[in-house]
């Protein structure tokens, strides 16, 4: 799904979606709603109503991905409730994934060296 490396961005919905749609429907809100292209290799996180279920589309190049996880406790830290998308780095996706606090990570950039020492 996510590779080491990749840099396309990674997105949440923030507003919560029928968790009855499959690929196809996601696909069509991504493009509809969201007014990005489901086949540019964006990753799209969903939320459900209840905050302990996310979906994950991604377009891998050779066909859609769509993981699915559910909490068996708690909920996941989601933002607030509105339409558009939120864009999150790596590491925040990575926290939310693991059912951590994402917005307790903080990126820090490091600009690259302009010669090798």
């Amino acid at each position: 799904m996510i590779v080491a490396g990749q840099r396309l961005p990674i997105v949440i919905a923030t507003k919560p979606v029928d968790f009855r749609c499959g690929h196809n429907a996601l696909a069509l809100i991504v493009q509809t709603e969201l007014r990005l292209d489901p086949h540019s290799g964006v990753t799209v996180v969903f939320r459900s109503k209840r905050g302990d279920r996310l979906k994950i589309l991604v377009w891998d190049g050779s066909g859609m991905v769509l993981t699915y996880k559910v909490l068996e406790q708690g909920s996941f830290a989601w933002p607030k409730v509105q339409d558009g998308v939120m864009r999150l780095s790596r590491a925040q996706f990575e926290a939310l994934f693991e059912g951590l606090d994402w917005r307790r990570v903080v990126a820090q950039r490091v600009l690259a060296p302009t010669a090798a020492g």
